[in-house]
């Protein structure tokens, strides 16, 4: 929860912002077994009350740390680790730059642009009814604001990244990053352990909003520990003649659940959501994604592929909605998982909700183990049984790679995804 010195320190709105949080936080049970969308994650062995919040930190433990996304090179931004913040900009904190775009910790942008922060934060996601989202906007620490006035284009991308250091404490993240109208940007975002085998809580919210006309390219990645708990609720709105192009990496974490939602609000809005992710030993991976469409002439395009190895789940849930009057609508989600192991298993769950009559709405969804005869084609030509699955699998992902255009983001896409599979498959 927030710090009493905080507390001291935050301007009231955000102050009473918080208390609401802290009261429903302590009033919204955790999702049981028969909470929809809770189905198959169990979380009967999580106790929130012994994660307490991480306090301090130093940013400098960041410096070397190995992540298999790796941003590319000349982007700037800043790094979090537990509770201590830093700006890794050209500009001293950020600001001040020719271009106007602010790029500084949460907590410092609510100093210097309150007006902004208050009007944008937590208008996309709301921790009204979900406790995790209650307990982040209750509990946050330093964050991630980043701000692309109108028309602005930065030459080189925006990096952010959140580190969990600290064992047993939980790091509540929480980033705003606004394009206001025909604003180009692109922005990483990551969140890593510095221990691979360090219990933790990661909670994360991130909103984005894209203006008019803007442009955003928005990569994810989560990295964290392999005993750790991970929830993350990240939300975008497009505005009319806006673009998102959002790529989201899952290796990481024991348990937990990702939501990514997003709403297309103006005419002409498009989307293409582009995931994957990857399951070892006993990791549960649990990945709800929603894209909502609000206004007419609006596209959007889901492709996910997830590989699943050792006694590794995985679940994904995608829903279309189509919202009255939102006429000539154009979507696709597709799932698509490859299991390694017999004791492997996944689950993908489309859904379609619409209420237009004018669209073109389509999923797909497939669970499958490597094909013998592929496998049978590979070996029958020299290669050695391992050597062909690796191809195999390679070429499974590498259809997430070709549906980016070709450059930083596509390079590190492919590099994250062979570093995953080369431990995998080891």
């Amino acid at each position: 929860m927030a710090s009493a010195t905080a507390a001291a320190t935050e301007p009231g709105w955000l102050a009473e912002r918080r208390g609401r949080a802290i009261e429903a936080a302590r009033e919204l049970a955790l999702p049981g077994p028969k909470t929809h969308g809770w189905e198959f994650t169990d979380l009967s062995r999580l106790d929130l009350a012994a994660f307490e919040p991480a306090v301090g930190g130093d940013p400098a433990a960041a410096d070397g740390l190995a992540t298999r996304l790796a941003v590319p090179a000349g982007s700037a931004g800043g790094t979090q680790v537990d509770a201590a913040s830093r700006a890794d900009l050209p500009a001293p904190d950020g600001a001040g730059r020719p271009d106007g775009v602010a790029v500084m910790s949460l907590a410092e942008g609510v100093e210097r642009f309150g007006d902004l922060v208050a009007e944008r934060l937590g208008t996309i996601v709301s921790g009204s009814s979900d406790p995790f989202v209650a307990a982040n906007e209750a509990g946050w620490a330093g964050g991630a604001l980043v701000y692309v006035p109108r028309n602005a284009s930065p030459e080189h991308p925006i990096s952010l990244t959140a580190v969990q250091r600290a064992a047993g404490r939980s790091l509540n993240w929480r980033s705003l990053i606004v394009l206001e109208d025909g604003a180009e940007a692109e922005v990483w975002e990551r969140y890593v352990s510095v221990d691979d085998d360090s219990e933790g809580l990661f909670n994360g919210v991130t909103e984005l909003i894209v203006g008019e006309g803007a442009n955003l390219r928005y990569v994810c990645g989560q990295d964290l520990s392999e005993r750790s708990w991970a929830f993350t609720s990240q939300r975008a709105e497009v505005g009319r003649d806006g673009h998102l192009e959002w790529v989201a990496l899952g290796f990481g974490s024991a348990n937990g659940k990702a939501r990514m939602e997003t709403k297309l609000a103006g005419r002409g809005a498009g989307a293409r959501v582009t995931g994957a992710y990857v399951g070892d030993g006993r990791q549960h991976l649990d990945y709800d994604t929603t894209q909502e469409h609000a206004a007419e002439d609006t596209t959007s395009d889901l492709a996910f592929r997830g590989v699943l190895n050792g006694r590794s789940t995985a679940v994904w849930r995608g829903m279309i909605n189509v919202d009255k009057g939102a006429q000539r609508t154009d979507a696709f989600q597709d799932c698509r998982n490859l299991i390694l192991s017999p004791r492997a298993h996944a689950d993908a769950i489309p859904g379609l909700e619409i209420e237009a009559d004018d669209v073109a709405c389509t999923h797909a969804a497939a669970i499958a183990q490597i094909d013998p005869d592929q496998l049978f084609y590979l070996t029958s030509r020299g290669l050695p049984e391992e050597r062909a699955g690796e191809l195999i699998v390679g070429g499974f992902l590498a259809e997430l790679v070709e549906r980016i255009p070709a450059g930083a983001v596509a390079d590190a896409l492919a590099d994250a995804l062979d570093a995953r599979l080369g431990e995998l498959l080891a």
